[in-house]
């Protein structure tokens, strides 16, 4: 690990200021100087392999703000503070009841000791666990821009069949980030410019030619709070992760799905899909299938086979383009059987 500089300011407007200072010319996060941390789990190992390496790491624990460690959960939907950890968020009880895919995201995405750890808003900014990025001998673009790829002929098998471009192949290995991109959650950032909202499915950018590129905030910008509305087909909603082992795994396919039904009709479908794609992916050609359908095994089939039109596999992961049809199926039928 390389030195760096470590401070810990404690109001959300001295950290902007100092991240600001050191911010490069293109103002991207990952050229900046300095760099943010709250539970550390994913920035931490990066920097121990040589991936990340910011001459200052600000420290965001000690900020005094409250809301950034509050959950207000109201008739309007539910507001996460930056700094909840996922352990916090998944263990509480109205949101395990109003917002069961969300606490069943949290749930299923790590160990215990690092869900007690992890904060909510680093978890939507962790990046990928490719291989390829994580070992700084191999080709990658999204590590060093130009460099080539090479996940692209060598073992791809956990790597993106959705949303992958000529210039990277990465999964997305989150989960939490499935269940927000379903509930239409947005997200509210401070930084140099002021504060802004951000709709959660406009946060993640696709790679395209410029993987290095991985999100819509500026390298000064803090997440402090997200947000999800109160949606009439939040409770009816769960997340199905598959896996290579129980314990804790990343997703090889997962669906976060949200269902408003007449009887066995469906009125509107929210349907997210992880393991699969470069970013949190929103499976809109499948909702639009189930749009007015009966939803049972067959319609299930046709809205799978809807999200997976365009999908494009390459030498070892073909295989995830059944299999997530197969999650997204279950995942469908075993949220309508729901009882709520």
């Amino acid at each position: 690990m390389r030195p760096f500089i470590y401070e810990r300011p404690t109001d959300v407007s001295a950290a902007v200021a100092i991240a600001s200072r050191f911010t490069t010319e293109d103002d991207q996060p990952t050229r900046a100087n300095a760099q943010f941390i709250a539970g550390g789990t994913n920035l931490a190992d990066y920097m121990k392999l040589g991936v990340a390496a910011p001459n200052r790491l600000l420290d965001l624990n000690r900020l005094e703000e409250p809301g950034l460690r509050q959950i207000r959960v109201t008739d309007d939907g539910v507001r996460f503070g930056a700094l909840v950890r996922m352990g916090e968020a998944a263990d509480h009880g109205e949101v395990k009841r109003r917002y069961p895919v969300i606490a069943d995201s949290l749930r299923l995405a790590a160990s215990g000791q690092i869900r007690n750890m992890a904060s909510l808003a680093g978890n939507v900014l962790q990046r990928t666990r490719c291989e390829y990025f994580r070992e700084p001998s191999w080709a990658c673009n999204k590590r060093v821009p130009g460099s080539g790829c090479a996940a692209m002929e060598g073992f791809n098998r956990q790597h993106a069949v959705l949303g992958a471009s000529d210039a990277c192949i990465a999964t997305y290995h989150g989960d939490f980030a499935q269940a927000l991109i379903a509930l239409d959650a947005v997200i509210r950032a401070e930084g140099s410019r002021g504060a802004r909202e951000i709709p959660f499915a406009r946060l993640h950018r696709l790679p395209r030619d410029t993987p290095h590129i991985e999100t819509d905030l500026a390298a000064d910008e803090i997440i402090t709070a997200i947000e999800v509305p109160a949606l009439p087909w939040a409770r009816r909603s769960r997340y199905l992760k598959i896996r290579d082992r129980e314990s804790y795994a990343f997703a090889l396919a997962s669906a976060a799905v949200a269902l408003d039904l007449d009887g066995d009709s469906v009125r509107e479908a929210r349907i997210a899909l992880g393991g699969l794609a470069t970013v949190p992916w929103r499976a809109g050609e499948a909702e639009a299938a189930l749009q007015g359908k009966k939803l049972d095994e067959a319609s299930a089939g046709a809205a799978a086979d809807a999200a997976f039109a365009g999908a494009e596999p390459r030498q070892h992961n073909a295989f995830k383009i059944e299999l997530g049809k197969r999650t997204l199926v279950r995942a469908l039928l075993e949220t309508r059987d729901m009882k709520v």
